[in-house]
C-alpha cells in the first residue's frame, strides 16, 4: 500500500519551503522569534479557517489534540494562545502577502485555457466587500458613529475565477481611490459595478490602452455622436457611441459606447457603458454579468472562511487573518481547478473540513471523492470482527 501523509499535511506541500524562507528573509519576519516559527503561525492559521476554530483557544488546542500528527505539518509543537497572538499583532502580514502571490501563480498555471470568452483580452472584475466590526474593540477602524468595518477590495481574474489582486483598508477608503492606484496591463478587460464613476480615472484607462465595462448612471450627461446597427433578434435595443458633457466635460475627449438591453429575468431596461468599440453589443453585456462572479466569491470567502470574527483586534492581526483567509480560498480553488470531479466549493470545503486529518491520498480523493479508502496495510480481513 502506498503510504501517505494527512490530507492537512498534503495541503501544505502546496507551499515550497525554500520560497517561504525566502519570503520570511524578505520581511525580516522572523528577526525577532523565539521558538515559534513562521510556519507554525501559517500552520496555526490555516487550522483556523480550514477547520473553523473560532478563537486563539480552539485554535491552539485543536492543534494539540493532533500532537502526535504536527510532525507531518512540520510543526514541533502546538502554539500557546499568547505566542500566536503576539505573532499576529507584531510579526508582518506582508509576509501572507507574499505567500498569497506564490501560490497564485501555481494556481494560474492550473486555470490556463479555463475562460468563458474567445478574445484574447485578460478579462478582471473589480469590486469592495465590507467587513463589519465592533467600534469598540477595532477603534482603528471607525466608520461610523457607533460601527467600525475594513473593506477588502478585490480583482477577480475571469481565468479560472481567481482573485488576482487584493488591498485591505479600514471602511472609509473609497473604490476611486483604490482603482486609481492600480495599474493595469494595455488590452485588459475592467469591470466594475457604479460605484466606480470617476471621468478622470476612465481617461486614464482609455489613454493607457486598458478598456473598461460598467453599468450606466441616469445622471451623466451624454452627447449621442452616432447609432449603431443591433442584432434583429436578441435582448440588445441599442447600441450608440456617445461623449460625455456637462461642467468640465471639453478635456474628456473618449468616445464611449451606451448600450441598452432588455433584461428578460429582471424585467427591467439596462444600460452599459465602456470605452470598447469593436466587440458586439451582445459581448459587451454578457462581459457585464460576468461581474457577478465577484459577488460569488465574496459570499463564499464570509461563508467558508473565518473573515467574519477575528482573533486579534489590532490592525495587523487582522490583516494576517484575512490574507490567510485569501490564502485558503486559492487552495480551494486549486483543488476545484485540478479536481476531474465536478466540486461545488461548499461540498469540497465541507469534506475537506471533515478529513482534514485523515491519512489518504488527496488528489485521488478529489477525482474519486466517493471511493472507499485503501484497507490499512497490515490488518487481517478479518482482524477486527468481534464474533467469528
Amino acid at each position: 500500500m502506498t503510504r501517505v501523509s494527512s490530507i492537512f499535511s498534503q495541503l501544505l506541500q502546496l507551499f515550497p519551503r525554500g520560497k517561504f524562507q525566502q519570503a520570511i528573509q524578505e520581511h525580516q519576519a522572523e528577526r525577532h522569534a523565539r521558538g515559534f516559527s513562521c510556519w507554525t503561525q501559517l500552520v496555526a492559521m490555516l487550522f483556523c479557517h480550514l477547520g473553523q476554530a473560532k478563537s486563539l483557544r480552539e485554535i491552539c488546542q485543536g492543534l494539540m489534540a493532533m500532537e502526535g500528527k504536527l510532525k507531518h505539518l512540520g510543526v514541533e509543537r502546538a502554539p500557546s494562545k499568547s505566542t500566536l497572538a503576539y505573532a499576529n499583532e507584531h510579526r508582518p502580514w506582508e509576509l501572507f502577502r507574499t505567500v498569497f502571490g506564490q501560490l497564485l501563480s501555481q494556481c494560474e498555471e492550473v486555470a490556463r485555457g479555463k475562460k468563458r470568452f474567445r478574445f484574447k483580452n485578460k478579462l478582471l472584475s473589480m469590486d469592495s466587500t465590507h467587513i463589519e466590526l465592533c467600534a469598540s474593540m477595532f477603534d482603528w477602524a471607525k466608520y461610523k458613529r457607533a460601527k467600525g468595518a475594513a473593506k477588502v477590495h478585490l480583482i477577480l481574474d475571469n481565468e479560472g475565477h481567481l482573485p488576482h489582486f487584493a488591498v485591505i483598508t479600514d471602511g472609509k477608503k473609497s473604490d476611486q481611490a483604490v482603482a486609481r492606484s492600480i495599474v493595469f496591463e494595455p488590452g485588459t478587460i475592467v469591470v466594475v459595478d457604479r460605484g466606480y464613476v470617476d471621468y478622470n480615472w476612465w481617461q486614464a484607462l482609455t489613454e493607457s490602452g486598458v478598456f473598461f465595462v460598467t453599468r450606466f448612471k441616469k445622471d451623466i450627461q451624454i452627447e449621442v455622436l452616432q447609432e449603431r446597427k443591433v442584432p434583429q433578434t436578441g435582448s440588445i435595443l441599442a447600441d450608440q457611441v456617445i461623449r460625455l458633457r456637462g461642467e468640465g466635460s471639453p478635456k474628456y475627449a473618449m468616445h464611449l459606447r451606451l448600450i441598452t438591453k432588455w433584461d428578460e429575468k429582471s424585467q427591467e431596461i439596462i444600460q452599459f457603458l465602456t470605452n470598447q468599440l469593436e466587440f458586439g453589443a451582445t459581448t459587451i453585456a454578457r462581459i457585464y454579468q460576468e461581474r457577478w462572479q465577484i459577488e460569488i466569491f465574496f459570499k463564499a470567502l464570509k461563508q467558508l472562511l473565518r473573515v467574519k470574527t477575528f482573533v486579534g483586534t489590532s490592525a495587523n492581526a487582522l490583516q494576517v487573518q484575512i490574507w490567510t483567509a485569501l490564502i485558503g480560498m486559492l487552495i480551494f480553488k486549486y483543488l476545484q481547478l485540478k479536481a476531474q470531479f465536478g466540486w461545488s466549493l461548499s461540498n469540497l470545503v465541507a469534506l475537506l473540513r471533515q478529513q482534514l486529518f485523515v491519512y489518504r491520498d488527496l488528489y485521488r480523493w478529489i477525482d474519486v471523492p466517493f471511493e472507499a479508502p485503501p484497507a490499512l496495510a497490515g490488518i487481517h480481513d478479518g482482524q477486527l470482527a468481534l464474533f467469528v
